[in-house]
C-alpha cells in the first residue's frame, strides 16, 4: 500500500507540472476556442539555437510557467531542428514551414507569437533574460 501511495504521488506531481505542447496548428486553434485562451506560438531551433535553449530552460520548462500556462495559454511549438537524429516527420516539417511563412517571415529564432483563437497576432517577442513571472507578465501584456 505504501508503495502504491508513493507511485501515485510521483505520478500526480508529474501530471501537475507536465506541459502540453501542441504541434498541430488546427488542434491549437480548436483548443484555444474551446478554452477561451490565447495561443503562444514558439518558433525554435531546439538543437542548435542557444537563445531558444535558454528560453526553454529559463521559462518554458520551469514549474512556475508550466503551472500558469496550463490554465491560461495553449502552447504551440514550431520546431526547426538541424540534427538528423532530431528530424521531424515530413508532414510536421511542412506545417512548421507554413507557419513560418505566415507568422515568422524574417526567420527569427526564438520567436514567440501570441495569437487569439482566430489566429490573429496579438503580439510578438523573443528571448528576454527574465524570470518566468516577468515573462508571463510580458506575454499577458499582449492579451490584456
Amino acid at each position: 500500500m505504501k508503495h502504491f501511495l508513493f507511485v501515485w504521488l510521483v505520478i500526480s506531481s508529474f501530471a501537475m507540472t507536465a506541459q502540453v505542447w501542441e504541434t498541430d496548428y488546427d488542434t491549437a486553434l480548436q483548443k484555444a476556442t474551446k478554452l477561451h485562451e490565447p495561443i503562444i506560438l514558439v518558433f525554435q531551433g531546439s538543437d542548435w539555437c542557444a537563445p531558444c535553449i535558454k528560453l526553454d530552460r529559463e521559462v518554458w520548462s520551469t514549474d512556475t510557467f508550466k503551472q500558469y500556462a496550463e490554465g491560461h495559454f495553449v502552447m504551440l511549438q514550431a520546431d526547426f531542428p538541424r540534427r538528423k537524429k532530431n528530424a521531424l516527420p515530413a508532414a510536421q516539417e511542412a506545417q512548421n514551414k507554413a507557419l513560418a511563412e505566415k507568422y515568422n517571415r524574417q526567420g527569427i529564432f526564438p520567436f514567440v507569437v501570441v495569437l487569439n483563437s482566430d489566429g490573429k497576432v496579438l503580439g510578438e517577442t523573443g528571448y528576454k533574460k527574465s524570470t518566468p513571472e516577468e515573462y508571463i507578465k510580458h506575454l499577458e501584456s499582449f492579451i490584456n
